[in-house]
């Protein structure tokens, strides 16, 4: 029999062997789940889907029930319309046009308008010409843009977008002399956005603009 001396090497030699199964099984090897969970860049989040399929707009752009039955009623004639990319194009367009109608950029504006708001557009731009002046136009952020309506009338689609900008416009006067004058404004305009139903060409065109509440 094991005397008393032999099994307290025996105790002291099985802590020994647990104490190292410790160190190697206890510890975590290599990339561990939840690190794999932090490692990863967050998924950028598409349009949402509704159980009946449409298009939702993403996060910040909040469209209440009147507008979404007002979309509902626009996706039945032109099911291919999705609010979130129209929003996208008609913030870009937006941009475009403010800093076109700024440097008097007649071929920029032209194809992205009526002809009733090019005639309006052309005459501030002759006007600002027969001062002297040059102008440019800067967005301070980017703007916002929310859907205030889409409908269809008749055989054009028509949207409208409420625009909230902060702007910097800096302009130059004919004389040389004088220095560069910038203001910094905030604007806030609803936009109205058509189109003609089944046509070719699927481009939005600017049809209106008037003042709104910011």
């Amino acid at each position: 029999m094991p005397t008393q001396v032999q099994i307290v090497i025996f105790a002291v030699i099985a802590a020994l062997v647990l104490f190292q199964l410790y160190n190697v099984l206890g510890k975590k090897v290599g990339r561990q789940p939840e690190e794999d969970a932090r490692a990863k860049p967050p998924v950028p989040a598409g349009p949402a889907v509704a159980p009946d399929g449409q298009p939702q707009p993403r996060a910040g752009q909040v469209l209440d029930a009147v507008t979404l039955a007002s979309i509902a009623g626009l996706k039945a004639r032109d099911p291919n319309f999705d609010p979130v990319r129209f929003l996208e194009g008609a913030r870009q367009a937006h941009e475009t046009i403010v800093r076109a109608y700024a440097g008097g950029d007649r071929d920029t504006l032209r194809p992205l308008l009526k002809p009733v708001v090019m005639e309006s557009f052309e005459a501030g731009i002759a006007a600002r010409e027969a001062r002297g002046e040059t102008e440019i136009a800067e967005f301070v952020h980017p703007a916002r843009a929310d859907l205030e309506l889409a409908t269809a009338e008749e055989n054009r689609a028509v949207a409208k977008v409420r625009f909230l900008a902060e702007l910097r416009n800096r302009v130059k006067s004919a004389d040389p002399a004088a220095e560069e004058a910038v203001e910094e404004r905030r604007v806030a305009e609803i936009w109205t956005f058509e189109r003609t139903l089944g046509a070719a060409d699927p481009n939005w065109v600017l049809a209106r603009t008037e003042a709104a509440s910011a």
